[in-house]
């Protein structure tokens, strides 16, 4: 059984074709344009995606069955006939729908009881409403009934299945679904300005999701749930943090949905295979890489290479701290006035002293919400950020949690490729860990005491 994971991530396009032999390896692998056109924007061309997943394809050879993961809340408007793009994508990362959601702040309690999720711009639906409202092709469209709106996975599975299709864990990040139902709430879509039959179909992860040439495509899933699974988390309270773009934590919580609580985590679908649904808790954090990447791009930061070790003892021991709030604060906060913030310099400060900062505001971020999720004794973790052993050391430190770090980096491909291989009545093997981080003592709580009354003050600056 040969399987390509194409993996649609925020920053690139990743191809991984694994085996049931055990083998996984990434054949393609290209980067996308971030186009950033107003303070609060970030987009994506969705021709230049589209091109990039076709190349992927094109690299892998011959392959039994394909999966595909997701960016998640991205989202954009196209011609259901033509499948032509009527927007750019809207990333997850743009703020351009917080002056509308802060006046449908009486809807809250209702939205976060159908949905879990709070009224906060990451999610796509106002994001599809701000299309709706403000876009003339959009508008054109629907009155000539050729719209189409969704996430990108339906966007891309018109174009290579011919047909828009989408699965219960991306539609669980719209604010559009309900989580008792698996569907479309029409209530919701009306609040929102999203007309309901524009949507496209919503189908259990490991499904018929159509094929590519003859080649069935068997799994769809957001790219954090993918990572979810493939971790091997499968059991309740087992959990995974990310470290990409952003860094997302998701732990697993069983097949009914968690209750409601103040936690500031978000009751989310891990994946629906047949007619079980599991349910997670997911808490995430706007800014991680995208922290390093904005530290490289106006100098303060020469590559993520001189975030691996620091001799200096802690930057928040020392009063120096980073709150990486560059697109507002997520969970457990959900404050989206929130500014990026640096605190505590003097004369004495240098440039390594606030990269040891800002990669232990990271890490500070994280911990925030892993605190929330209860005890958490082992955090297996993953992504490009990884590769810093300060970040991995100080993450075990600060939440005194048991790191393990897997053995393969590609862990939404790879967790993927499980979900498709399940389409097909097999199984995909998991690499043992690379490494283990034993958290060492230090003082936790005066750590996240004093990153606590650093995020206060970055709150509400934008408001």
């Amino acid at each position: 059984m040969r399987i390509l994971a194409l993996d649609q991530g925020t920053t690139s396009t990743r191809g991984l074709v694994a085996d049931d032999s055990g083998t996984a390896e990434i054949v393609h692998a290209v980067r996308h344009e971030q186009h950033f056109p107003e303070a609060d924007r970030v987009e994506h061309d969705p021709q230049e995606l589209l091109a990039n997943l076709r190349a992927v394809i094109a690299a892998a050879g011959e392959v039994e069955v394909i999966a595909l993961s997701n960016q998640g809340e991205s989202c954009l408007a196209w011609d259901a006939v033509t499948g032509e793009p009527l927007s750019p994508v809207i990333v997850w990362q743009d703020r351009r729908t917080e002056a509308k959601l802060a006046g449908m702040a009486g809807q809250a309690e209702m939205v976060r009881a159908r949905t879990g999720l709070p009224l906060d711009p990451y999610f796509s639906a106002a994001k599809l409403g701000w299309l709706c409202d403000n876009n003339r092709r959009v508008q054109q469209a629907h009155r000539a009934g050729r719209l189409r709106l969704g996430t990108t996975d339906a966007f891309f599975l018109q174009h290579l299945t011919g047909e828009a299709r989408t699965d219960v864990t991306t539609a669980s990040r719209t604010s559009l679904m309900s989580l008792e139902t698996g569907q479309w709430d029409p209530e919701l879509c009306k609040l929102f300005g999203v007309p309901l039959e524009c949507l496209p179909d919503i189908r259990p992860t490991v499904s018929d999701f159509g094929c590519i040439g003859e080649v069935p495509v068997t799994a769809a899933v957001v790219d954090q749930q993918a990572a979810l699974y493939g971790h091997g988390c499968r059991a309740p309270g087992d959990a995974k943090i990310t470290f990409g773009t952003g860094a997302f934590a998701l732990a697993v919580t069983g097949e009914t949905r968690p209750p409601e609580d103040d936690s500031g985590l978000l009751p989310t679908v891990a994946w629906q295979v047949g007619e079980t649904t599991t349910f997670a808790v997911d808490g995430g954090v706007h800014a991680a890489g995208a922290a390093v990447e904005w530290a490289m791009r106006i100098g303060l930061l020469d590559g993520p290479e001189a975030l691996g070790a620091f001799e200096a003892p802690a930057a928040i021991d020392r009063g120096l701290a980073f709150v990486p709030a560059l697109a507002g604060l997520a969970a457990p906060h959900w404050d989206g006035s929130a500014a990026g913030l640096f605190i505590g310099m003097t004369g004495a400060t240098t440039r390594e002293d606030m990269e040891q900062a800002l990669i232990e505001g990271v890490a500070l971020r994280a911990a925030e919400v892993i605190a929330r999720m209860g005890p958490v004794a082992r955090l297996s973790m993953d992504g490009g950020l990884t590769r810093s052993a300060y970040l991995c050391q100080f993450l075990a430190d600060v939440t005194g949690a048991e790191i393990v770090l897997p053995g393969t980096e590609e862990l939404t491909a790879l967790g993927a490729a499980q979900l498709a291989a399940l389409g097909l009545g097999g199984t995909l093997p998991s690499p043992a860990p690379r490494a283990v981080v034993t958290p060492r003592p230090c003082d936790r709580a005066a750590r996240l005491a004093r990153f606590s009354d650093a995020v206060s003050r970055a709150r509400g600056w934008r408001s």
